[in-house]
């Protein structure tokens, strides 16, 4: 009987406990779901699983023999995710932040237009699509509508940073500095809001050694990511490759299906092949608990990394060419103390495949981020692509083409022979021939290919004279030149005179004079040293003109066939007869070989004909640009070469330079070795 007595108590004890575990279970069901379900549900909702794009790795960049040239390398990222955290808590959170990066001397991405220091001034540089102003409008500090100068002529920069201040809450009491920071990136995430960007890339390629710091830190809103950086395998090229970065100019690229941060290429055949060095980015599917903490992730999407491009450049030529310019010029700056620049441009002939472009000075893609500031201020402007975008007066190495236009219009023949008199009377206007001006001689009773040879103005303004600026800009035009050539990077398209070029210019007028100073390449003749490449080529291969180029195919990014291969047939096709072909190249020829270059073309390997040019640059006393076009072999043309030295004095002062970079062509060999459009691991 007491044994029943004890388990009965036994079990009411049990029942006792039981119902009470229930009764708290339910209490903290009650709290959990009635009392908070508020806040426990919006902390269910911050851990909860979100898409996430997965950037694709850009396309390698090969040269024609498949040389690697820009590859790509594993790149950590930091992003911020201001909704991690508490509004209270992001301006503190991002002081840590900077205070970390810029003790580990760590740059970051700030999009705000003004400098980093006071007194405070506006930098259009970093202001991406004019955000600065559709922030302003947004924030109805400004009207709708208003322009960007506008709104920098109503707005100062210190006010528009006193209100940026005020607008997030920045403690006046912070140092200059920190404010600036912490006004930088908030001033970024709001715009990468702005533009439905919920998160804001502040730095990229960063150590591990930093990564470890943000981690043990626990610094909230901070996420780390694998990016890829570009990674150069050679110092040379750099006006052509060009570089990558964010998007400068958002509203070309919105409706693209790029996001806010991306990366793309900014100049160069980086810029250019864009579409095709892009890959497709991938979509993961990740979670992570409130604190960011990231619990799992999966790929929805793979990434397809984009295409490969190669190039039709030889990267051991383009390094051999930009040397012998180098050491050209230095030895000219080191005999007179003058800075000058320089370029050359070698097209293929019956191609327009561009072989190399160099321009002097130049700079390393490598370094590029930490010598900007030296090279945006250098006075000789090593970031301007001279082989491209540089266009000045021809001179003399322009005579050919006016050869082929009187020979083809029926001005001259092949055997006209022309009695030149030295000073060229016209109207009230005297032109001399530079024998006559520099040794009071003439050139005597020449034929067309005796003119070229002998580089005799007389002669040139006798035949401009006869065949009028008309012709002359006709055949100017077939040959390319002061028209665009085609190449896929920026370029100047230069001028040909003529009298409404003339007569659109201020304070001047039109005479018939300047068709005689056209005639010989002065006047306002500019031509770029890819133009007179081009030229070259067309005129050596007979006539067809085609397009200057550097693409040369494309393969997948997981094969070696190409998926796309540039063949597109000349542009144009200059009509020259045999006769009157022979008889110009034949006297670019008899200048190598008898006339003022021989010397220099003795050491020449290969067979070759060439053009001297001078064109002066100013008033007397002034130093004339030196300018220089050949081809070679000459009874089978493979390559035509243009170059100019700036300050160079006369063109044949230019001889032994080109002697060496066909020369570096002739003997390589290496692209016989080496099969095109074969990627070298």
């Amino acid at each position: 009987m007491e044994e029943t007595k004890n388990l009965r108590h036994r079990l009411l004890v049990l029942c006792a406990l039981f119902a009470l575990c229930l009764t708290a279970y339910c209490a903290s069901m009650f709290d959990a779901q009635i009392v908070r379900g508020d806040e426990y549900r919006a902390l269910a909702q911050r851990t909860n699983t979100s898409v996430e794009p997965v950037e694709a790795s850009r396309g390698v960049i090969t040269d024609r023999n498949g040389k690697v040239l820009v590859t790509n390398r594993v790149d950590y990222t930091l992003t911020f995710d201001p909704s991690l955290l508490e509004s209270d808590e992001l301006n503190a959170e991002l002081l840590r932040l900077t205070e970390l990066l810029r003790a580990q001397g760590v740059s970051w991405f700030d999009e705000l237009p003004l400098s980093r220091t006071r007194p405070y001034a506006y930098d259009d540089s970093v202001n991406r699509s004019g955000m600065l102003t559709k922030y302003a409008i947004s924030r109805k500090w400004i009207d709708e509508g208003t322009d960007e100068q506008t709104f920098y002529k109503m707005r100062a920069p210190q006010t528009i940073f006193e209100l940026l201040r005020e607008e997030y809450a920045v403690d006046a009491g912070l140092s200059p500095d920190e404010q600036r920071d912490l006004v930088g990136l908030r001033y970024s995430l709001a715009t990468a809001k702005l533009d439905g960007d919920g998160t804001f890339l502040f730095a990229s390629d960063v150590d591990v050694a930093l990564i470890s710091r943000i981690k043990d830190g626990g610094f909230k809103g901070v996420r780390v990511g694998i990016s890829t950086a570009r990674e150069y395998r050679t110092d040379a090229a750099a006006h052509i490759l060009g570089r990558v970065g964010k998007i400068q100019n958002w509203d070309d690229y919105k409706d693209r299906g790029y996001a806010w941060n991306d990366v793309v290429g900014l100049d160069g055949v980086e810029n250019a092949f864009e579409d095709y060095l892009r890959g497709k980015d991938g979509k993961r599917i990740v979670t992570s608990n409130a604190e960011g903490k990231v619990i799992s992730e999966l790929y929805s999407v793979e990434p397809e990394p984009g295409q490969n491009v190669a190039l039709t450049l030889d990267i051991d030529f383009q390094e051999d060419v930009e040397r012998i310019l180098a050491d050209s010029v230095g030895a000219l700056i080191e005999a007179d103390g003058i800075d000058r620049g320089a370029a050359a441009a070698v097209v293929q002939v019956g191609t327009g495949e561009v072989l190399a472009l160099a321009s002097y000075p130049t700079y390393s893609l490598k370094t590029f981020n930490q010598d900007f500031a030296t090279l945006n201020s250098d006075p000789r402007r090593p970031m301007l692509n001279r082989a491209t975008q540089w266009a000045f007066a021809p001179g003399s190495t322009f005579k050919p083409a006016v050869a082929v236009a009187a020979l083809e219009s029926g001005v001259i023949t092949p055997q006209t022979k022309i009695r030149t008199q030295g000073a060229y009377h016209y109207y009230d206007m005297t032109f001399n021939c530079w024998i006559y001006a520099s040794y009071g001689r003439t050139h005597g009773s020449i034929n067309v290919s005796d003119a070229i040879t002998v580089s005799c103005n007389y002669f040139f303004y006798e035949i401009g004279r006869q065949l009028g600026i008309s012709a002359l800009d006709r055949f100017a035009a077939a040959f390319g030149l002061g028209e665009p050539t085609g190449i896929e990077i920026p370029e100047n398209v230069g001028t040909m005179t003529s009298p409404d070029y003339v007569n659109s210019l201020k304070n001047q007028y039109w005479t018939d004079g300047l068709t005689l100073q056209a005639a010989i390449g002065q006047a306002y003749n500019t031509f770029t040293p890819l133009q007179l490449a081009n030229y070259i080529a067309t005129l050596s291969g007979g006539g067809a003109r085609y397009k200057a180029h550097l693409l040369k195919s494309v393969s997948s990014y997981d094969s070696a066939e190409p998926t796309l291969v540039y063949d597109e047939p000349p542009v144009e096709t200059v009509e020259i007869s045999d006769e009157n072909l022979k008889a110009v190249l034949s006297g670019m020829r008899k200048l190598v070989t008898e006339g003022s270059v021989r010397n220099a073309f003795s050491r020449c390997i290969v067979d070759a004909a060439a053009k001297t040019g001078t064109a002066q640059t100013g008033g007397k006393g002034t130093i004339s640009n030196g300018i220089f076009v050949a081809f070679a072999p000459y009874d089978d043309p493979q390559i035509a070469l243009a170059m100019i030295i700036e300050k160079g004095d006369s063109g044949g002062a230019l001889a032994n330079t080109a002697v060496d970079i066909l020369n570096a062509y002739f003997t390589a060999g290496e692209a016989d070795i080496i099969g095109e459009d074969t990627l070298l691991k």
